[in-house]
């Protein structure tokens, strides 16, 4: 990385940081924000790039000797002192490399292939004339992308809402299908199903979440212009165990594909659904048991399953759920994707946890999981590739990320934890809480701070409790900033988090017209099995 910084003068800008940080958002790339002295930060120089997080580390180390190799980089021609600089290139990599002579740079930069391990960056981000990928103007020189610029409310046409259909097994603070609220949401996705490893066909997660999957399709009687669809997957798939494979086993074989269809199209006609969201959340990631060939099979998964949706005699509906870090999206080939998608979802919460711990470039420091600053890079990456705005909903978060903080005389984000907070009564899970109970935390007096430009706000108690969540204020703040970037809607992550506040402060800020609801008589809608298929058992 040194010849980065022969940009300027190294000693003197090293010497302006206490300390250097790449944030990794769940283990996603993004830019620090650690401000020096004069309001530089560490993302001016390094963002988003394997390169970076890995020299961000430990203490950075640009030299190396005739003793001393390179611990990233090739070790160039030694002085008389038999000292040399790390760096890429043919420069470095050329004729008088010392050691590590074979080490490529992330992009090509116009040194040609011989030096380089890729000729363009992921998501098309800028390569810079160092050979690093990044998306400040250090890596773009000067060129940018453009973001969507709308003035109206293209967010109103969408409002979908995700339901927990484990959530029957918290002692409280639970939510069946006849209490869901009507009359906001456009679409219901039933999260999750799941894919046996074995068969390919679509498996519950147990029996008390299979047993309520019609009776969430049911309410479409009560609320005529409601969708229901089904959420195949989750994060828990990627999870070590039988299932850690499963969609990469799935894209690579159209036996598993033809298999998989055959089950999802009787699954969704016999439980009246009318589509499919594919939470396959880590392609190509190895960490969390992805292939590099998740990158084009999952193009080739898409468009096969597109085409016998539009031929199963309904109109089935067809989304996936993208991460918004630079880390695990590069996994999605986004551009060859969007033509057989309605939309995409794009998680933008969850961008810290208690995960953050476990990361030594990140730290265990308490951020906000909603931070809107970081979810515009987040979008940048999709606008850096042409994704229709239209077809991208935005995901909102009705719950918090909460932390027990090291320090009670340091309560602020950025100031170090120990570990997640208390769970709540009803959720019971350490370091996350429900609106529900984040509401009567701040009802019984907890200090509530509001960070405006992150639109989040954080409550604080107990001395050493910290939360970061949305409200009325902040949930505004967020609509008005999916408004102004054209964006077909807005996904909540989860309907049964909720109180029955947010989604009616959601709703304030949508003009559309509240979806008409009605009384019915009978509890069930009567769903018709499509002939020439199977009677599934679910």
């Amino acid at each position: 990385l040194a010849v980065i910084f022969k940009m300027g003068d190294t000693s003197s800008l090293l010497g302006r940081f206490s300390c250097l940080k790449v944030f990794i958002m769940g283990a996603s790339v993004l830019a620090g924000r650690v401000i020096a002295q004069d309001g530089v930060t560490f993302a001016d120089i390094v963002a988003q790039t394997e390169f970076a997080v890995a020299a961000a580390e430990e203490k950075p180390d640009y030299t190396c000797s005739r003793t001393k190799p390179c611990k990233l980089g090739c070790c160039g021609k030694l002085d008389a002192q038999d000292n040399g600089i790390c760096g890429l290139g043919p420069e470095y990599c050329g004729a008088d490399c010392f050691s590590s002579c074979s080490e490529k740079s992330e992009c090509d930069p116009g040194w040609g292939m011989q030096w380089s391990a890729a000729s363009t960056c992921p998501l098309n981000v800028c390569c810079s004339k160092f050979g690093f990928c990044g998306t400040t103007p250090d890596f773009c020189d000067g060129k940018t992308v453009p973001n969507p610029q709308c003035s109206g409310s293209s967010s109103d046409k969408r409002t979908i809402g995700y339901y927990e259909g484990w959530n029957y097994q918290r002692p409280c603070g639970n939510m069946e299908p006849e209490d869901i609220p009507l009359g906001w949401y456009t679409h219901i996705n039933f999260a999750f199903a799941l894919i046996d490893p074995v068969t390919f066909r679509i498996a519950p997660m147990d029996e008390g979440t299979a047993s309520r999957y019609k009776r969430v399709s049911a309410l479409k009687e009560k609320s005529p212009g409601l969708k229901v669809w089904i959420a195949i997957g989750g994060w828990a798939m990627n999870d070590p165990g039988p299932y850690r494979t499963t969609f990469s086993d799935l894209a690579k074989s159209t036996d598993a594909q033809d298999k998989f269809f055959e089950s999802l199209i009787t699954f969704l006609y016999n439980n009246n659904f009318d589509g499919v969201d594919l939470d396959w959340e880590y392609p190509v990631a190895e960490d969390r048991g992805g292939r590099e060939e998740d990158f084009d099979n999952y193009v080739t998964f898409l468009q096969r399953l597109r085409n016998r949706l539009n031929n199963s005699g309904r109109e089935f509906g067809l989304t996936l759920t993208l991460p918004a870090s630079y880390w695990y999206l590069r996994g999605f080939n986004i551009q060859k994707l969007e033509p057989y998608l309605d939309w995409f979802n794009i998680m933008t919460y969850d961008i810290h946890g208690v995960w953050d711990s476990t990361v030594k470039s990140i730290g265990a420091y308490a951020y906000a999981h909603t931070n809107l600053t970081e979810i515009e890079m987040g979008l940048n990456l999709l606008w850096r590739n042409n994704i229709n705005p239209e077809r991208v909903v935005m995901g909102l978060g009705f719950y918090g990320r909460s932390f027990t903080m090291k320090d009670p005389g340091c309560m602020s984000a950025g100031c170090p934890f120990t570990s997640g907070a208390d769970g709540g009564a009803c959720t019971g899970t350490p370091g996350v809480l429900s609106a529900a109970e984040i509401h009567d935390i701040v009802d019984k007096g907890a200090k509530v701070t509001f960070d405006q430009a992150a639109a989040v706000k954080i409550a604080t108690w107990n001395s050493n409790q910290w939360v970061s969540w949305d409200d009325a204020e902040t949930l505004k703040l967020k609509i008005d900033y999916a408004n102004q970037r054209c964006l077909g809607g807005t996904m909540v992550w989860a309907i049964d988090l909720d109180d029955g506040s947010l989604i009616k402060a959601l709703g304030a800020n949508i003009k559309r017209k509240k979806t008409e609801t009605r009384e019915v008589v009978k509890p069930y809608p009567q769903v018709m099995h499509r002939p020439g298929y199977y009677k599934a058992e679910l």
